[in-house]
């Protein structure tokens, strides 16, 4: 491909800005915007190993841009020209890019912490009271034309006085915390690799416990952490044994941080009494056993579904991209790259 005649710096857009025109049309004012013609993953390979990507100094994705690159790992980095210092991606969990591979190539990432907080949690209380109410057998006999079926539900529970354990106390932990205590009456344990300030332990009433506690006391465990090397299957069948019988799991998070082959064993043993999840291990494939569960309440990754929420996570992602662009800084560098001086790596 002929080199671009444009002496503005370019940035890569991989997938679709749905919300935010106006944003991105301004960076579109200061950069040349690149676009890959490639549908799937070796298609891009090939497209960006034949240089249509050069001089690529910032990177845009979306997570449904995974479908075309498949994960930004080292052999997708290694086609990639070694121009790009940039990876902007649109989302908190940050799962589909190798931060130690990006790391090792001097490539900065950024992703959007807190512009997913509220919409996240509001989704794990909609699961944590469908759950604990076994609503879903409900209205999956409503929809079979059986009103409350043949043999009615189990009766639920009320969350009030139950104990909910988070595991996980960033900004989707704490703001369901808060929801759950002040709305809704729960008592709040949380396990964290590191304990908040007292003071908002304080504002949002929740008390920092050992991770063995927080599994043996919960009601209700809410999986609210990231995955990565240390949290995948951090919840398994010796986790499940440790907890009440009857508990109820809820799932905002990633699938990967639990082994969802253990919970449907749980929930067959009735360790496990119910589940509410938005994530899955294998997503957009489902275990077959959490199909087959009426007791499981099951939401198709839609957690920041929202235009509001969609519309906060495009205008921060721009704005790294911006940053990146006149400030060579990310607002949000992922937390693994934060000891970076000055955010700026050596090639």
């Amino acid at each position: 491909m002929p080199p671009s005649s444009s002496n503005k710096p370019k940035v890569l857009l991989l997938g679709t800005i749905e919300h935010a025109h106006s944003s991105w049309a301004s960076i579109g004012e200061i950069a040349e915007i690149v676009r890959p013609r490639s549908t799937e993953r070796e298609e891009f390979l090939n497209e960006a190993a034949s240089g249509s990507f050069s001089d690529c100094i910032v990177a845009y994705r979306t997570f449904e841009s995974v479908s075309i690159t498949g994960k930004i790992d080292d052999e997708v980095l290694s086609a990639l020209s070694p121009s790009l210092r940039y990876i902007c991606h649109n989302g908190a969990g940050y799962d589909q890019v190798d931060i130690q591979a990006c790391t090792a190539r001097g490539i900065l990432v950024s992703n959007t912490p807190t512009a997913v907080d509220e919409a996240t949690a509001d989704m794990g209380i909609f699961l944590l009271l469908g759950a604990l109410r076994n609503l879903a057998v409900g209205m999956a006999n409503l929809r079979a034309g059986e009103w409350r079926g043949n043999s009615p539900p189990a009766l639920g529970h009320d969350p009030e006085g139950k104990i909910l354990g988070i595991l996980g106390m960033g900004g989707i932990g704490r703001n369901m915390a808060r929801k759950a205590s002040l709305a809704f009456g729960m008592r709040i344990l949380y396990h964290n690799r590191k304990r908040l300030d007292e003071t908002i332990e304080a504002e949002i009433g929740a008390e920092f416990v050992d991770f063995d506690t927080l599994l043996r006391e919960s009601d209700v465990l809410s999986l609210n952490l990231p995955l990565n090397g240390n949290t995948r299957h951090i919840i398994s069948g010796n986790e499940f044994a440790k907890m009440k019988k009857g508990v109820t799991i809820i799932n905002t998070a990633r699938g990967g941080v639990m082994d969802e082959a253990a919970l449907v064993d749980a929930l067959h043993t009735g360790q496990v009494n119910s589940a509410g999840l938005d994530v899955y291990e294998n997503e957009p494939a489902i275990h077959p056993g959490l199909l087959e569960n009426p007791r499981v309440m099951l939401v198709p990754h839609m957690g920041t579904w929202t235009i509001e929420t969609s519309m906060k996570m495009e205008e921060w992602a721009i704005s790294n991209v911006r940053s990146a662009l006149e400030a060579g800084t990310l607002r949000t560098i992922v937390p693994e790259q934060r000891t970076i001086e000055g955010q700026a790596l050596r090639r």
